[in-house]
């Protein structure tokens, strides 16, 4: 398995990924990721962000797992779209995108933002552990509005 930086020809593996993902969770509504715009060709979106990127885990060909960081505001920055296929769970990979996200966001920001949902508690789990602190609503501007929990963790 190889962690890298999105390429355009990723695209419609990272859909699919996404896709595939929320409507194994009873995710697949408006006001998550399953309908956001820019999923259609997430490397333009990511190339255009200033302080933000993509990353993919590729095994045998196949997107298996990814996230992003983009901005949120001038000072914080969102994490975006951390997918593991059910495929590959259980070995790591959430804890090696994270890692690399957060790297990158920690180089570039004060302070990193997510929205999640409650039915997602193994993600939860894993926020926890990168200590991110619970907020008790959204950040102004928020865009997913199916989203139930937000998460912000400080790095200065």
């Amino acid at each position: 398995m190889m962690l890298r930086e999105m390429t355009r020809k990723d695209n419609q593996g990272v859909k699919a990924l996404v896709q595939r993902s929320l409507k194994l969770l009873g995710l697949d509504k408006p006001g998550t990721a399953y309908y956001d715009p820019e999923l259609n060709d997430l490397y333009s979106f990511y190339q255009k962000e200033n302080k933000g990127n993509y990353w993919v885990i590729e095994e045998n060909g196949v997107i298996v797992g990814g996230v992003g960081i983009a901005s949120f505001n001038e000072t914080i920055c969102e994490l975006q779209k951390l997918y593991v296929d059910t495929s590959v769970q259980g070995k790591g990979l959430a804890s090696q995108l994270m890692n690399q996200a957060l790297l990158f966001a920690e180089n570039n920001y004060e302070a990193c933002y997510l929205e999640t949902h409650s039915d997602l508690g193994v993600a939860c789990q894993l926020y926890d552990k990168y200590e991110f602190d619970l907020l008790s609503g959204p950040l102004e501007g928020s865009v997913h509005s199916a989203m139930d929990k937000w998460y912000l963790k400080k790095f200065k």
